[in-house]
């Protein structure tokens, strides 16, 4: 097997290791979003009620809360935005490492 083959299964250990480990280790911890989290500890460092700068745009157009599975389908719409231009990226780049070999060789 190629360095750079066992590199990259290494890394995807590494990675699965990192996101399912701790449940294990912590099985009483809290694993919720944090969402609300950063206002509440603002809540709780400055002593009072703390009121957002801003609010979301989305909430504002409807004028109403996003329902759990329109958010849903905005982050996974989100991601599948992500991973398109990830791999519109990659397509670039070694269609580039592919030209510059054959340009090499002629």
């Amino acid at each position: 097997m190629k360095k750079s083959m066992i590199a990259v299964l290494v890394l995807v250990i590494i990675a699965a290791a990192i996101y399912f480990v701790p449940p294990f280790l912590l099985p009483d911890a809290e694993w919720d979003g944090s969402d609300d989290q950063g206002s509440q500890m603002v809540g709780e460092i400055i002593g009072g009620g703390y009121e957002p700068w801003a609010q979301p745009v989305m909430e504002q157009i409807i004028g109403d809360e996003l329902s759990e599975g329109a958010e849903a389908l905005l982050f996974v719409l989100q991601g599948a935005i992500g991973v398109a231009v990830l791999a519109f990226g990659f397509v670039v780049l070694n269609k580039r490492r592919k030209l510059s070999k054959s340009e090499n060789f002629a």
